[in-house]
């Protein structure tokens, strides 16, 4: 049988996998062979069979490497010893601390560890506490956990905090030389009502060249990146934090930032009236979208306002409106850009871009860091605006970039795979709509399905199928386009005070406009990796090096930029999911009507109308009879009762069950709804769920005195399936 080298990744049920180096398709490791190892560890396997669907089985000959990070656990008090039950519970078994290596941490509280002793075959493994985090009930306690379960940077290096408090605190004479003056130009931000960052500006002007036939008629569009770049330069320390963390990571109420906060929220925001370096896409887009021509420059700007996307769609809705007399010297300029935002729409729509209307939701919490409500994002005519202004800008500079045929990185969406494309036809070909794709789909197909099938009651399920057939997009220097978007090439270009390959791309940019070459070199020893060992992690350097080598470089930056996006997206889920099992403790009990959301062979997802939280309801809890799944059409079906649960379908649901350690939430199916039927008031608790909510809250006393497991039934038997999810929508 054959040997391979990979990374372990734990399951929460005890078994585990292994990541191998090659791409190859993960090896199962059985629970006995998960004893002598820990999630994240780097081992060499042999495979010794293939289960009956040609799954390969291993066993594990070598640790390699063992992983290094500490391990986020609550410090317990167990039949006399000290453990640390890890936070990740991929990590599969508890943690012994010798009782003079607790440090002054209490019973209950959350600690880091580090490994003292490697677990073998017959002992645990032995840890001492690194660092006390605080009460589990800490505000703001679960970012805290998931910045070191995902091993998320969110310390500066104190040579980053010496060489930012040495930039200057604004522009200086010399910082404007050989740049174009535009503060006369009325450019304008236009954010979110909490954005504390400002990295893009917008102006637009009707643009008439020639007259008769031959006339161009159509508006200049401006746009204004933040100049990063200026500050943050190859090889020194914040660009060596900047690489290392690849993008911001937001959280409810906090964001662990790219850049240091004089850069992000000084002297590199936008802020109003306050002059700022930029980069500028400065375009000419005709009436039917097209963009006629570009150039890209540095500049000096002067933002002229601070606008939010509420007040620019009440200017926009309403000219002689409040808001419209109070920007009164704007409106004009707004609604050019809402012009030229109707024609970019119009391209959009030739192109055969995919657009789905999706419902995302906004946390809204209290002071002490608890969910208050959960409402959703209202996206207006300002955003989509703001939108398509990006993409514009994006599609030049990936053109620029093309045209003069340099390496950067890319942003790449490609379609459906060979296997997800045949599920997908299987989908639609059982539905019996009459449409379908083809072998080789373009975009086009994909948003004629979802235009047709918009209005019928199945058409969140449908689109579900849609969304769920397309792959994953990602940063890489092989340029294969944006399926979803319609473009031939694409790049990130508009935010650099958050993401790295907006800072790449930048840099490409101004070099080719210097007549020079930007290259790239091997990262600083003890940078992390996202490529396998074989392959060195690229991080930028303005020396040469061979073509060869560059290009790998290129793309190592470009699998590290992405495996970094992940992480921050991981993180950020992490902690919503902490953040919503929290709240519905306060639930249990309750009944809501709500909508399938995602169906599994074993059990279904529900997405409450009221909460927009979502549960699973076992298979166990959907009735007494046998459900088969049929995977073709994504549903479960009663054998006796043919009651079928597919996406979109109504349900009502009590809160079951909630753990808060898995990150689960668990529903009980009360009944099916009807089509339309009007949103159902959360009913009183039964009693057997006041009982269980008063278990649970005994159960926190308990773990906080040293005689319980874990504050929300941690060792309980988990119910078979997946925990609650909490989405976002995947950035383009």
């Amino acid at each position: 049988m054959s040997e391979v080298e990979g990374t372990v990744l734990g399951h929460r049920d005890g078994h585990g996998f292994v990541r191998r180096d090659d791409n190859e398709p993960d090896i199962y490791l059985a629970p006995q062979e998960m004893r002598a190892v820990l999630h994240r560890d780097r081992v060499r396997v042999r495979v010794v069979r293939y289960d009956r669907k040609g799954r390969p089985e291993g066993r594990v000959l070598d640790i390699i490497e063992r992983r290094k990070s500490p391990i986020i656990g609550r410090l317990l008090h167990e039949n006399g010893a000290w453990v640390v039950a890890p936070e990740d519970r991929r990590y599969g078994q508890d943690i012994l601390i010798p009782k003079n290596a607790i440090a002054n941490a209490a019973v209950g509280q959350v600690v880091a560890i580090e490994l003292t002793e490697a677990p073998s075959m017959y002992s645990q493994p032995v840890g001492r506490v690194t660092e006390v985090l605080g009460e589990i009930d800490d505000p703001g306690m679960e970012i805290e956990i998931a910045v070191r379960k995902y091993e998320v940077p969110h310390r500066f290096s104190a040579e980053t905090l010496a060489q930012a408090a040495g930039l200057p605190d604004r522009i200086r004479p010399i910082d404007k030389r050989h740049r174009i003056d535009i503060t006369d130009v009325p450019l304008v931000t236009i954010d979110g009502e909490d954005a504390r960052d400002f990295d893009d500006a917008v102006y637009s002007e009707p643009f008439q060249r020639g007259r008769g036939k031959g006339a161009f008629n159509g508006w200049r569009l401006v746009v204004a990146i933040a100049d990063v770049s200026h500050y943050v330069k190859p090889g020194e320390p914040i660009d060596d934090d900047a690489y290392e963390r690849a993008t911001s990571v937001y959280f409810p109420r906090r964001v662990i930032p790219m850049l240091p906060e004089k850069l992000s929220n000084g002297l590199c925001s936008l802020n109003p009236d306050e002059e700022r370096l930029c980069m500028v896409c400065d375009m000419l887009v005709r009436e039917d979208g097209e963009i006629e021509a570009y150039q890209f420059f540095p500049a000096v700007m002067r933002s002229h306002a601070r606008l939010t996307y509420t007040e620019v769609a009440a200017v926009l809705a309403n000219t002689r409106g409040v808001e419209a007399q109070r920007r009164r010297d704007l409106v004009p300029h707004l609604l050019h850009l809402h012009e030229v935002y109707r024609a970019l729409l119009k391209r959009r729509s030739h192109r055969g871009a995919i657009d789905f209307e999706t419902t995302e939701t906004q946390i809204v919490c209290d002071d002490n860091g608890r969910i208050e409500k959960i409402v959703p994002r209202t996206r207006t005519e300002a955003h989509r605006l703001i939108e398509e202004a990006m993409l514009a800008a994006n599609v030049c500079s990936a053109d620029f970039i093309e045209t003069h045929k340099h390496p950067a990185l890319y942003r790449v969406h490609e379609g459906p795979t060979p296997e997800k494309r045949v599920t997908l036809q299987n989908y639609l070909r059982a539905l019996g709509l009459g449409l379908s794709i083809s072998d080789d789909p373009a975009p086009s197909e994909m948003q004629a399905i979802a235009e047709a099938t918009k209005d019928r009651p199945d058409a969140a399920q449908i689109h579900s199928m849609l969304l769920r057939s397309m792959q994953q997009a990602i940063y890489t220097a092989t340029n294969s386009g944006h399926f979803g978007l319609a473009y031939e090439a694409y790049t990130h270009f508009t935010s650099p005070i958050r993401r790295y390959p907006d800072l790449l791309v930048h840099r490409v940019i101004k070099s080719l406009l210097l007549g020079k070459r930007y290259h790239l070199a091997p990262a600083p020893a003890g940078m992390p990796e996202a490529a396998p060992p074989t392959r060195r992690a690229g991080k930028p350097v303005a020396k040469p090096g061979g073509q060869h080598q560059e290009a790998e470089r290129w793309e190592s930056a470009g699998a590290h930029c992405s495996a970094n996006e992940r992480r921050a997206d991981e993180a950020s889920r992490d902690v919503e999911a902490w953040l919503k099992c929290r709240f519905m403790r306060d639930h249990l009990g309750e009944e809501y009507a709500g909508n399938v959301t995602a169906v599994t062979s074993f059990g279904v997802f529900v997405t409450l109308d009221e909460l927009y939280v979502e549960g699973l309801v076992h298979i166990t809890e959907l009735g007494g009879e046998y459900f088969r799944y049929d995977e073709t059409r994504a549903e479960l079906r009663g054998e006796q009762s043919g009651v079928r649960y597919a996406v979109g379908s109504r349900v009502r649901v009590q809160v079951s069950r909630v753990d808060l350690d898995g990150r689960k939430i668990d529903f009980r199916m009360v009944r099916e709804g009807g089509e339309g039927e009007p949103l159902l008031a959360k009913g009183r608790k039964s009693a057997s769920a006041v009982e269980a909510l008063k278990a649970v809250k005994a159960q926190d006393r308990e773990v906080k005195k040293g005689r319980g497991k874990s504050a929300t039934g941690r060792g309980a038997p988990a119910k078979a399936g997946k925990g609650a999810r909490s989405g976002r929508s995947s950035r383009r």
